[in-house]
């Protein structure tokens, strides 16, 4: 059934899941293809979690019915259960209240997007019903799942890019060969601190004198299921870590922790749901890790409620290898904290002075969190230069400057590495004989495909992307994120995570051997590549102008408030305190040949001037309601 000009398509989360980022890209289509979309706002995830109870099954059904929605979209990506009974309750409601359009109803479709298991047992509960979304699929199989008629499709939507195909090529070739399983570990056991407590990332990194630069490898590992117990799955991760740190591939196993150890640690948690990742809740279970991954470096989410406090205990626990904060983001902003924005900002600030106080790296978990909620190239080109400024200013000597591609999905090759190397450029002049900053590129959250033979030839494709960054530099990058590329499927087992690095690893290799013998393009002459980095970095200079020009004290928690309350960070897709930072939502966003820009009400593309302009403009009001809130 095609979509008409009347539809109003409403998509939903439970606040559980954290994950955004594919809805919101679902939601800008649509509106580039002139539907009106609305999003649950936090009284509406909220009743998501917990949608059994009658209740808020009629909170859910009076909003659709206020809205006059026609496609309702459901995202969720944590447990499979979940999952099921979740969609189960609400679609028993609107069928026992005759809302399906079949029965009369107003409700056309019902979407779902979730794990591609998820999506399997839903489509067949269902009969087909309810389209689902497993991952990875192209804008045009997603609008037309959608019933958008092609006719409505903006053809720069639809546009690819040759580079990308190109990169895709190397992809097939690479994963075809199964040449990759012959990478092995390699041997970084060359100094006295090797897996020691006196371990570094840095003495790790200086440690390759000899030989071709082989960069550090880091994965996310976070084992969880509903059905098991608390500690079992504490020890099933602790096994994983052992096996992980005796295989060898892996350098950096970053702990993925579940909801409530970054936000309840060491309470009692009762019967409160898990959210997804590995329920850790003692120092002790930190320390057992520790022990079990010789000689792995480690790292771990930050906490969301006392955060100075949870930054020692894995200082004294698991001796975490660089510290990471988002400085805006895990508050209540996005449902990931209890803090209001400022108090989150204060205990970040506090937090800053005690990471430098040990030496440590810290990582600024902040460009991609402000593009998951829509935000232009330029910001979260801004975002990485103000996190690092500040972090400079805080006394920290190394940054680890995360880089996330593909985000959004539909982001050209081409832009990814004029966005990557405007930040590194602006990033980069912050360094002195005190301050050093470390890449670390990573793919996007939600760029892979569930086809697992796929997302391998994408795993490929976007290590290429990797090394285009900084093409001349055999040490560039010094670090990378690994993104299993069972990603869209399942959870990455270890062995999946070691045979990612593998395809990393020898991707990277052959990538630079095309490279040397010219068959490959040389990325760092490209010229569209060129044009795009320079208008970034002039944008993003204004940007940045305009902040130290009229914020007071930027480089601090009341002065990063202001920036944001303000609007010179665009986030259009902001889910919670919408009202108190109604200014960081009004600017509109939208792709624009594999970028993304600000826009006008009419779509016209706004400049960095009227940007600052706009947000300027803001400040008077923004200080009135800062003081009044959190001065009075």
């Amino acid at each position: 059934m095609y979509s008409v000009d009347r539809d109003i398509f409403a998509f939903i989360k439970p606040s559980l899941d954290a994950h955004t980022l594919g809805l919101i890209s679902a939601a800008e289509l649509l509106r580039d293809c002139g539907y009106e979309v609305i999003i649950g706002d936090e009284i509406i995830s909220e009743a998501m979690d917990n949608i059994k109870h009658e209740p808020n099954q009629q909170r859910v059904l009076d909003w659709i019915i206020e809205n006059k929605v026609t496609h309702i979209g459901i995202s969720y990506r944590l447990d499979e259960d979940e999952a099921v009974n979740m969609v189960g309750y609400l679609m028993n409601r609107l069928k026992g209240e005759n809302m399906l359009y079949y029965q009369g109803g107003s409700i056309k479709s019902v979407i779902f997007a979730g794990l591609p298991h998820t999506c399997e047992v839903i489509s067949k509960v269902h009969k087909g019903f309810i389209k689902t979304f497993k991952g990875g699929e192209s804008v045009a199989e997603t609008l037309s799942k959608m019933g958008v008629p092609k006719e409505r499709i903006p053809r720069d939507i639809l546009e690819g890019s040759q580079y990308d195909d190109l990169r895709m090529e190397f992809g097939k070739e690479i994963i075809k060969s199964h040449k990759y399983d012959t990478f092995k570990p390699v041997d970084r056991a060359t100094y006295e601190e090797y897996g020691t407590f006196d371990d570094t990332v840095e003495k790790r990194l200086n440690a390759q004198k000899t030989g071709p630069f082989v960069p550090l490898m880091r994965a996310h590992v976070g084992p969880y299921s509903s059905s098991v117990s608390r500690e079992e799955s504490v020890k099933q991760f602790i096994s994983w870590a052992k096996y992980l740190a005796d295989t060898g591939y892996l350098d950096i196993l970053s702990i993925g922790t579940s909801q409530l150890t970054q936000s309840n640690f060491g309470e009692d948690w009762g019967g409160r749901p898990n959210g997804g990742g590995v329920p850790i809740n003692s120092p002790e279970e930190y320390r057992m890790i520790w022990e079990a991954s010789r000689p792995l470096l480690l790292r771990t989410y930050a906490g969301t409620k006392n955060i100075p406090e949870l930054a020692r205990i894995y200082e004294e626990t698991i001796n975490i290898c660089w510290h990471a904060l988002s400085l805006w983001w895990f508050n209540k902003l996005d449902g990931r904290g209890p803090y209001d924005l400022y108090t989150n900002l204060k205990q970040h600030i506090e937090t800053l002075k005690y990471i430098a106080s040990t030496g440590k790296p810290f990582e600024p978990n902040v460009p991609h969190h402000f593009a998951f909620r829509g935000a232009d190239d330029v910001t979260y080109i801004v975002s990485a230069y103000l996190a690092a400024k500040l972090a400079k200013n805080m006394g920290i000597k190394t940054l680890i400057l995360q880089n996330m591609l593909n985000t959004p999905r539909y982001t050209w090759g081409i832009q990814d590495l004029a966005k990557s190397r405007a930040m590194l450029t602006l990033v980069k002049s912050l360094e002195d004989s005190n301050f050093k900053v470390i890449l670390q590129p990573r793919a996007g959250l939600d760029y892979f495909k569930p086809d697992l033979e796929e997302a391998k030839i994408q795993l490929a494709a976007v290590t290429a992307l990797m090394d285009d960054i900084d093409p001349h530099d055999e040490t560039s990058p010094p670090i990378i994120h690994v993104v299993s590329y069972s990603e869209a499927s399942h959870l990455a087992t270890p062995d999946v995570i070691n045979e990612s690095i593998q395809i990393t690893q020898y991707s990277l290799q052959k990538y630079r051997e095309l490279r040397w013998n010219g068959k490959i393009e040389d990325m760092s002459k490209n010229e569209d590549v060129q044009k795009r980095m320079v208008e970034l970095i002039d944008s993003a200079n204004t940007i940045i102008l305009g902040i130290e020009k009229y914020i007071d004290n930027p480089y601090s928690a009341e002065g990063f408030y202001k920036i944001f309350a303000a609007g010179f960070l665009p986030v259009p897709y902001l889910w919670g305190e919408v009202d108190e930072f109604k200014y960081a939502r009004a600017l509109k966003t939208k792709p624009v040949r594999g970028s993304v820009k600000v826009v006008d009400e009419e779509g016209k593309i706004l400049t960095a001037d009227r940007i600052v302009d706009y947000a300027r403009g803001n400040i008077q009001e923004v200080e009135y309601i800062f003081n009044q809130k959190y001065k009075a």
